[in-house]
């Protein structure tokens, strides 16, 4: 491996990178965006309660619970290729960036709903007292009250799951996405510098991770009261002085 190879890639093929960039961007934002919403959804109604125990919910409760373990269990590879050429054989031609996105909002919903799951069980079970002390609705608690408050504290667990996202998109090449990692193995697979491909798309997704991961920490830090975010070296400088 040379600097100079990297560097020539880099220069001859910056705009298929930058395309690969942009593919997994919004694939890994909007996937983790839907996959919130159907967090919201499948976690806030298994924390529903019903003063009646319902067979409907019991039933529900069941589907949720095996979508949940298969979506949790399988890798996204395999889950790409199964959903991709289930639907484009029988249903519809679907493009690859829709496929995309379905897969990974479908696999991201899986674990939202368990995060937000696991939020609403944080809520002070006070805030639920209080709230129908007031008389206000159970529904109305629960979406008013407990929700936004589960939320606000699984801002970080979520965020955290767009940087997953952003690395675990690259297996989506299996369906023929053209994103980061299959952008760079593309450019390098035409002049077999495979070792310099590999640490250009290795020293990219440490960039958007690193990225992500501060802003992750200044939204923690703001969430905790605190005014400003601090560099980690900068307490070792100040241990020097």
């Amino acid at each position: 491996m040379s600097l100079s190879k990297c560097l020539e890639i880099v220069l001859n093929y910056w705009p298929s990178f930058l395309l690969g960039i942009k593919t997994t961007l919004i694939i890994s934002l909007a996937g983790t965006i839907i996959g919130l919403l159907i967090g919201l959804m499948v976690g806030g109604f298994k924390a529903l309660k019903f003063d009646k125990k319902s067979p409907i919910k019991t039933i529900i409760d069941s589907f949720i619970t095996i979508y949940i373990e298969i979506f949790r269990g399988t890798p996204m590879m395999v889950q790409a290729v199964f959903i991709y050429y289930l639907v484009y054989t029988n249903i519809i031609r679907w493009d690859k960036m829709t496929a995309a996105i379905f897969v990974i909002s479908i696999n991201t919903g899986a674990y939202m709903s368990e995060i937000i799951r696991s939020g609403l069980n944080g809520v002070d079970k006070g805030q639920e007292e209080a709230s129908r002390s007031l008389g206000m609705p159970y529904w109305t608690t629960m979406f008013c009250v407990i929700m936004p408050q589960a939320i606000k504290n699984s801002i970080p667990t979520i965020l955290n799951e767009y940087i997953v996202n952003v690395k675990d998109s690259s297996v989506l090449n299996v369906i023929g996405l053209t994103e980061l990692y299959a952008s760079v193995s593309i450019a390098t697979n035409k002049n077999y510098f495979k070792v310099e491909g590999y640490v250009i798309v290795a020293v990219i997704y440490l960039c958007l991770t690193l990225l992500a991961t501060l802003i992750v920490r200044i939204i923690s830090r703001k969430q905790n009261g605190e005014k400003a975010f601090v560099f980690p070296w900068s307490h070792a400088k100040k241990a020097v002085n």
